[in-house]
């Protein structure tokens, strides 16, 4: 090629450079500028994060400041008297235990009870030998028998030689001698009293009879054993079950409350509920409260009695304890779902009539079950957002899909939206 057709040529090539690059160009604006108003378009904001999958950007369907309502669950703040518990995990204890064992030594002959059996105090338990004491009480007896002889001569005697003496006929000494014998022969038969009383005893220790009224447990010890006095297992153990007595502990912070009631002389009820809380066994009062705190668990002991009628309480049973300590009289209260918490305190989001969330800072009281008692700044009858709350902020739109538990009409939710759609054509026309 020559030097003028290379000159020729490359001033079209540059030409065809320059019209290909400004092509690009254009197309990138084209693009850029498509890709814009598609992502504000209305069907761009399902392309977007939904409320559980991360963080939302504003203009989002459930953003603060979006178009769209966030559905949420209500309730209504409610107003009335509510009970003020205090609870605790107690033990049940028999009011009194005791355990029944033998005074005396001998062969155990007859097991009068059957395991498990109510027995009332004075009943037969068992019976020792008695043939023993038996042969004693008659050996005493006769001892006294003859003592009692003895003395009557000596009072005899005693007479007889008064009447000589007023005649002069023996010496006075011998009359003292004779009066001294008497007393000692007395002394012998008041001995002789007692031991017969104490062979009486022991036969009636061969009987053994229930001190108290309750319940028997199982058989510590079978009939033909030989038992004795300082056996420490004893024979049965008896428990007194009506009324029963529950022993449980409460948190020393909260003794002051308890105290203020315990000093007004008003009966503290309490009920006893399952391991799990949910089965309420028997209803009682406080019988008793200790007078140290445990200083390593910060507790104080305090004891409650149970009539126990049913026989649902048994002696070491565990047991949830609800203490009716107080009632306050036209409280507030909202569920505790409603609550949330954060750096500054509690707050509850309040639906507006607009249908709009507010904040509200609330100071909270005591709690029972699902409820709680809120003490400022929210009124009876004000509805409070219970489920959705992850998703609203200060302002946002609600959209209620139950309230108190009930479902909104499927038909006020449809008006509601066909006139908003309606709003947003006019707006667009």
């Amino acid at each position: 090629m020559s030097l003028a057709e290379f000159q020729t040529i490359q001033p079209d090539r540059k030409r065809h450079w320059t019209l290909s690059l400004r092509w690009i160009v254009i197309l990138a604006v084209l693009s850029g500028a498509a890709a814009y108003a598609y992502s504000r378009s209305p069907d761009s904001s399902k392309a977007q994060q939904s409320p559980g999958g991360g963080k939302q950007r504003p203009g989002s369907k459930y953003g603060h400041n979006g178009d769209e309502a966030v559905p949420v669950s209500v309730e209504s703040a409610l107003q009335g008297d509510f009970p003020v518990y205090l609870g605790g995990l107690g033990t049940v204890t028999g009011l009194r235990t005791v355990t029944v064992r033998s005074r005396v030594d001998g062969e155990l002959v007859r097991v009068a009870y059957t395991e498990g059996q109510l027995v009332n105090q004075g009943d037969l338990l068992a019976e020792i030998d008695p043939r023993a004491f038996q042969v004693q009480l008659q050996q005493a007896l006769g001892q006294l028998q003859r003592d009692q002889a003895l003395l009557k001569n000596a009072e005899i005697d005693v007479a007889r030689y008064q009447t000589l003496q007023e005649q002069d006929s023996i010496a006075a000494q011998q009359t003292m001698t004779q009066e001294a014998l008497v007393k000692q022969y007395r002394g012998v038969v008041e001995m002789d009293n007692a031991l017969v009383a104490n062979a009486k005893l022991q036969l009636d220790y061969a009987k053994l009879k229930a001190p108290i009224s309750g319940r028997v447990g199982l058989r510590l010890i079978d009939q033909g054993n030989i038992i004795h006095a300082n056996d420490t297992n004893g024979v049965v153990v008896i428990t007194q079950t009506q009324p029963i007595a529950v022993v449980f502990t409460l948190p020393e912070d909260k003794l002051p409350m308890v105290v203020k009631r315990w000093h007004s002389k008003a009966l503290i009820k309490v009920e006893a509920f399952d391991r799990a809380g949910k089965v309420k066994l028997a209803d009682g009062t406080i019988l008793a409260m200790d007078n140290q705190i445990d200083p390593g668990t910060g507790t104080v002991k305090l004891k409650a009695q149970f009539d126990n009628k049913d026989q649902n309480l048994f002696s070491n049973q565990f047991v949830n304890i609800k203490m009716h300590l107080d009632t306050l009289a036209g409280a507030t209260v909202v569920s505790s779902a409603a609550i949330q918490n954060d750096a500054q305190g509690a707050f509850v989001y309040v639906v507006q009539p607009d249908n709009t969330a507010q904040i509200r800072r609330v100071a909270l009281g005591p709690t029972e079950a699902d409820k709680v008692v809120v003490l400022n700044n929210l009124a009876a009858g004000e509805a409070v957002v219970v489920d959705g709350i992850d998703r609203l902020r200060e302002g946002s739109k609600v959209d209620i899909a139950k309230k108190d538990g009930q479902a909104v009409a499927a038909s006020q939710k449809v008006e509601g939206k066909i006139g908003e759609d309606f709003h947003k054509s006019d707006r667009r026309s």
